[in-house]
């Protein structure tokens, strides 16, 4: 895992960190030990049918409803809501991320 290497000799802090990665289809999550700039994985784990899309069509979901599009039936409009809802989801990523 990358990440905990770089946070581990880079950020010269000791201590029990989690390091996970959530990406489109999966959730994989790591408990580590930092000392000394070396880490120790403690456990690890995941969900294989959790991911960042399953946020998209949850928000998909809320922005329907919210909205008050009950038919569920036509590809373009699913499209649509799907796009709006990932381009939400990007925009308030990259903004909290300032």
């Amino acid at each position: 895992t990358a990440a905990a290497i770089a946070y581990g000799l880079d950020s010269g802090k000791e201590g029990v960190i989690a390091v996970y990665d959530l990406g489109g289809g999966t959730f994989d999550i790591s408990i580590l030990r930092l000392s000394r700039g070396v880490f120790e994985v403690l456990a690890t784990g995941g969900d294989s049918a959790l991911g960042g899309d399953d946020f998209d069509h949850l928000l998909a979901d809320y922005i329907r409803e919210q909205a008050g599009i009950a038919d569920r039936s036509d590809n373009r409009v699913q499209r649509e809501l799907l796009d709006a809802a990932i381009a939400a989801k990007i925009g308030r990523c990259r903004y909290r991320s300032r």
